[in-house]
């Protein structure tokens, strides 16, 4: 009168794919926060490096009443751009734009640096 069993036929799968994608979120979570820099890494010393110490750095303002500075000083996009002219290609330039500044006049800050080739620029925002 025992219940008789099937042999059971196909391998039920859900359970390793549920493991699967708890993994998967795991992993890339963590390579999130390592990437923002939540996660303190120590970087390895190198010898030699590509910074060289004779670039400077250009800092862009741009107020929310439109005014545009650079390195504290007052300009207009005409100003802007030959300033910016007269600094080398390398040179770092760091734009801080009000958040509540309108976008076209960080449009033409940008037009601007474009229009010049800068290779290197950051956007300052606030964490």
């Amino acid at each position: 009168m025992g219940l008789k069993r099937k042999p059971m036929a196909t391998m039920n799968v859900i359970p390793f794919i549920d493991i699967m994608l708890v993994l998967l979120v795991m992993v890339l979570t963590t390579a999130t926060f390592i990437r923002q820099g939540i996660i303190p890494v120590d970087l390895p010393d190198a010898k030699s490096s590509d910074k060289k110490s004779d670039n400077k750095e250009v800092t862009i303002y741009v107020t929310k009443k439109g005014e545009i500075f650079v390195n504290k000083d007052k300009v207009n996009l005409e100003q802007l751009q030959a300033r910016l002219e007269k600094i080398s290609k390398k040179d770092t330039v760091v734009l801080r734009s009000d958040k509540e500044s309108k976008f076209q006049d960080f449009v033409h800050v940008m037009d601007i640096l474009k229009k010049l080739n800068h290779e290197s620029l950051y956007i300052v925002t606030k964490e």
